[in-house]
């Protein structure tokens, strides 16, 4: 766990004390920095890290669906294969596509739906 260290306070000037504009302008510029990585820099970093766990599960989804389709399609061939022979051992390959394109569908729709609001 990381320690927060607080910014030094600066220093206290008394009312009739003027400050030279060079100081005025370096304390300008190190707001303006501190707010342009505040405001910008770190919430792209946050971003960052969603897209990267988003792409990650869908790698890793996608792998998952590939495998889950070769061993049906094994099963398939192996338990089936007095049924599927011949001229119709097409048949496995077409059942494991439309067994995807079914998941690919459950999970457009999944994404897509329209959530209720609640009040």
């Amino acid at each position: 766990m990381a320690q927060h260290h607080p910014q030094p306070a600066p220093p206290v000037r008394s009312a009739g004390q003027e400050r030279s504009l060079p100081e005025l302008f370096g304390e300008l510029w190190e707001l303006v920095k501190d707010y342009v990585r505040q405001e910008t820099l770190d919430p792209i970093k946050g971003v960052g890290r969603y897209i990267a766990f988003g792409v990650a599960g869908a790698f890793l989804v996608g792998l998952g669906a590939v495998l889950l389709a070769v061993g049906g399609l094994r099963v398939l061939q192996d338990e089936m294969a007095s049924t599927f022979d011949g001229n119709l051992t097409w048949i496995p390959y077409f059942i494991v596509f439309v067994a995807l394109l079914a998941g690919a569908g459950l999970s457009l729709r999944a994404a897509t739906r329209r959530r209720p609001v609640d009040r």
